[in-house]
């Protein structure tokens, strides 16, 4: 099956009534549509399974290219602000997003910005869509990692009552484990960087995201050097007071 590329205005976006009071969507769907960022779907009429979808982006990605493949002509809200993060980040940092320090930040961010969305979904929007997939999905990890369901309640509570405090919080874990996990020469020395990262706040939740393969990707095709230019955006996110809205002077608005 051959692909189209399309962009944002000729698919459907799906559970987009749930974000209309997150001002960040907006931004980011429209940073899309202005500089023209293209999906690959299949066949006018036509779908592929997700399973296929997900080994598609996660196998064959390129940083440097577009492309998020889609099952059919349609998109969900929140994958545009994921892959809206990436965009960005690949605008923002430049030659630097093809370091492994590179990939790893804008991973972190567009991962991160997924637990921004459950909290501001929680108390505006709790029939949304996306609450329906990523609550359980992050809940099955959590329990897998010892938490208990109460914890985990509390967890999202606390979620909730503060979305941009979660986003930093979780995208420094990320980024911490992603670029230490790079360096390790060992199974021994991974598991016990891993064990090193449990006790921070959203360890339980840490093999939710697709760290494998980020550090796969990265062992196999780049650099391993920490790169300085993000490293010093990464010092910059966890100095700020609201890392989103760091992002959303230096790199949205900038």
């Amino acid at each position: 099956m051959v692909l189209r590329s399309l962009t944002l205005d000729e698919l459907r976006i799906e559970d987009e009534a749930s974000f209309r009071h997150v001002g960040l969507y907006d931004e980011l769907k429209q940073r899309l549509r202005r500089d023209g960022y293209r999906f690959r779907v299949p066949a006018r009429g036509q779908e592929i399974g997700w399973d296929r979808a997900l080994f598609l982006n996660l196998t064959f990605w390129q940083a440097g290219e577009q492309g998020d493949v889609l099952t059919a002509d349609r998109v969900a809200a929140d994958v545009v602000m994921h892959v809206g993060w990436h965009h960005v980040a690949r605008a923002a940092l430049g030659p630097a997003a093809e370091s492994a320090d590179g990939i790893f930040l804008g991973e972190a961010i567009a991962s991160a910005s997924d637990l921004y969305l459950v909290g501001r979904l929680l108390g505006h929007a709790p029939d949304a869509e996306f609450l329906g997939t990523q609550v359980p999905a992050m809940s099955d990890a959590a329990e897998a990692a010892g938490l208990t369901p109460d914890a985990f309640a509390a967890l999202l509570e606390s979620v909730a009552e503060a979305p941009e405090r979660a986003f930093e919080d979780l995208r420094a874990l990320l980024f911490d484990a992603a670029t230490t996990l790079l360096r390790c020469d060992s199974l021994d020395a991974a598991e016990a960087a891993l064990a090193a990262l449990e006790g921070r706040r959203f360890g339980a939740l840490l093999h939710h995201y697709e760290l494998s393969n980020w550090v796969l990707s990265a062992r196999a095709n780049r650099e391993r050097a920490p790169d300085p230019a993000v490293r010093a955006i990464d010092a910059g996110l966890r100095a700020a007071p609201d890392a989103v809205a760091w992002l959303e002077k230096h790199w949205l608005f900038a």
